[in-house]
């Protein structure tokens, strides 16, 4: 038996802004955040005790990566079963976006939420970051 995919937390909170070093930056001066080239990466324990992480990260304002939407911010959500989930949700009526990338710290997905949100859905592999 397949097991159905759902959402695990919040994968990570990317936005647009006119200078993402400088916004970088500001976070590291300001909040202490640890920030490199893609963000600042949060790391936390999951309600099993495993070791997880959530992602913040700047963007240019011209950038197409949340495409289609016209949102000048992105939500990443954790999942498990993220193949399975993407099945669920087409044949819910949710419009999914018919690709499924795949990297050495995990597998991604999007979907359009009801407000024309481009969001991201993220099969993490946590190991992969240690």
């Amino acid at each position: 038996m397949t097991k159905k995919g759902k959402v695990t937390g919040i994968g990570g909170v990317f936005f647009k802004t006119e200078d993402p070093k400088a916004t970088r930056d500001w976070y590291k001066e300001k909040l202490g955040f640890n920030t490199n080239d893609w963000g600042s990466t949060f790391w936390w324990k999951d309600n099993e005790g495993k070791k997880a992480s959530t992602q913040w990260s700047p963007f240019t304002k011209d950038t197409e990566y949340f495409s289609p939407s016209k949102k000048d911010f992105m939500f990443n959500y954790r999942v498990e079963n993220l193949v399975e989930l993407l099945e669920e949700l087409k044949e819910k009526g949710v419009t999914v976006i018919d690709k499924v990338e795949e990297y050495d710290y995990g597998k991604f997905g999007w979907i359009i939420d009801l407000d024309g949100n481009k969001v991201e859905l993220w099969e993490p592999k946590d190991e992969a970051f240690l």
